[in-house]
């Protein structure tokens, strides 16, 4: 199956690094501070919906999840917050671009065993800024030929780097921990792709198991496994 790949490509957050957990905690401790207002559930459930709904103008990230926090947080308190958990707010999103980078097992050897095989690239959605920063504290730029930051992870977006790569999609293999954007659309273009899952996962990236064949694509339990497929 992966016989003509020449170019491995690797999501960065949850695939390398762990991410989703601190945007986990961060929303926690938003629902906290707002039981004045609102129950957690519920403000769990509309600072989603206001998430989604700002993608269009904010994309992915720490900087656009902290606008949706504060808007989310003005409308829930009929905007009646005050100034200083506005502020808290802010820290919690600057304490989430603080955290420290923590690979996930197994990568550094993955990457390691690969690197000269293949051409190594990482394509991952979010804020620009950010993840350059997490990459160089992450001191794993060195195995990497090409990053790619992505606005979005949909068909055309992954049609647009394989024309940048020069391949043909069939030579590219994508490796990361979501369906919706590391799988589905690799497999749709024709090109191959590995499902690494990651023990959380925000609700945005969830898709249908049932929506497509499992023998398109495979599912392994840690990242070191894929070097017993390549």
């Amino acid at each position: 199956m992966f016989k003509n790949i020449k170019v491995i490509a690797f999501d960065a957050d949850d695939t390398l690094w762990v991410n989703e957990t601190y945007f986990r905690e961060a929303e926690h401790a938003f629902a906290k501070l707002l039981t004045k207002y609102e129950t957690e559930n519920k403000t769990d459930q509309e600072l989603f919906k206001k998430e989604i709904e700002n993608l269009r103008l904010y994309g992915y990230g720490i900087k656009g999840f902290v606008l949706s926090m504060i808007e989310c947080a003005l409308e829930l308190s009929n905007y009646q917050i005050s100034q200083n958990k506005i502020e808290t707010i802010l820290n919690i999103g600057k304490e989430m671009l603080e955290k420290p980078i923590e690979l996930l097992p197994g990568v550094n050897e993955v990457l390691q065993a690969l690197q000269g095989k293949f051409k190594l690239i990482v394509a991952t959605k979010g804020d620009l800024l950010d993840q350059e920063r997490k990459l160089a504290k992450s001191n794993l730029l060195k195995y990497f030929h090409h990053v790619e930051v992505m606005s979005d992870k949909k068909e055309s977006d992954y049609l647009k780097l394989i024309k940048h790569l020069d391949i043909q999609p069939s030579e590219l293999l994508m490796i990361g921990n979501s369906l919706k954007s590391d799988v589905l659309p690799l497999i749709k273009v024709g090109a191959k792709a590995i499902h690494v899952p990651f023990h959380t996962t925000w609700a945005h990236e969830e898709v249908s198991v049932e929506s497509f064949s499992k023998k398109q694509y495979y599912t392994l339990p840690n990242i070191k496994e894929v070097l017993q497929l390549i």
